[in-house]
């Protein structure tokens, strides 16, 4: 049983500068050669790529090159008049032509998607430079039972809330103030104490004279 491993890492790719002049370097060499040196692009992009298809295309190109030079070269003077020469001189230029395009389209398409691969590498790593490890065992799901919900109201609309009137403050009137209580008049109880003492000295008046009379 083997265990869960870890992807190889994308290398960080080269400066676009640098690239530009090697692109402008090798379409250079194959225009200057008139296509003889088309074969260079080819193997510079399948070492690069590292693919099946870039090697089998680098082989036809260098197989083309070889056959329109031979073609050119069967030339009995230093100018072309037959066939042979003129089909050298059309497979030459058109080899160089389709070099030109693959390279460049496939050089750049290869190293921006190396770049947007380094770039989504950096956004996973974790801090520190150590790797996320996987999970060795799928995480298992408990099966939980179906939960039924109640029919909800229907939703009623609701009467719009309006403020209520505003109370107006009227002064509550004031009690007047209590009066106190009228008192009698002294010289009412006065005459009354008066008039007991009057009717007291009379009656002691006339205990007194009815004893003398005796």
């Amino acid at each position: 049983m083997q265990g869960h491993g870890y992807g190889q890492p994308v290398k960080q790719p080269p400066h676009t500068a640098w690239l530009v002049c090697l692109r402008v370097l090798f379409v250079a060499l194959g225009i200057l050669t008139i296509g003889f040196l088309a074969w260079a692009m080819l193997l510079r992009l399948a070492a690069v790529t590292r693919r099946s298809l870039d090697w089998g295309l680098f082989v036809a190109v260098l197989a083309a090159d070889v056959l329109s030079f031979t073609l050119v070269a069967m030339e009995p003077g230093d100018e072309i008049h037959t066939t042979g020469g003129y089909v050298g001189i059309l497979l030459l230029l058109g080899t160089l032509v389709a070099a030109i395009a693959y390279y460049l389209a496939a050089d750049i398409r290869h190293f921006l998607l190396q770049q947007q691969a380094y770039a989504a590498q950096g956004a996973q790593t974790p801090a520190y430079g150590y790797p996320i490890p996987a999970a060795p065992y799928a995480a298992t799901t408990v099966p939980t039972l179906p939960t039924t919900t109640a029919p909800t109201a229907p939703h009623t609309p609701t009467a719009p809330h309006t403020p209520p009137p505003p109370v107006s403050h009227t002064p509550v009137p004031q009690p007047p103030p209590a009066t106190p209580p009228l008192q009698r008049p002294a010289p009412a109880r006065i005459d009354q104490v008066r008039a007991e003492l009057d009717e007291l000295s009379d009656y002691l008046r006339k205990q007194d004279g009815h004893e003398g009379g005796r």
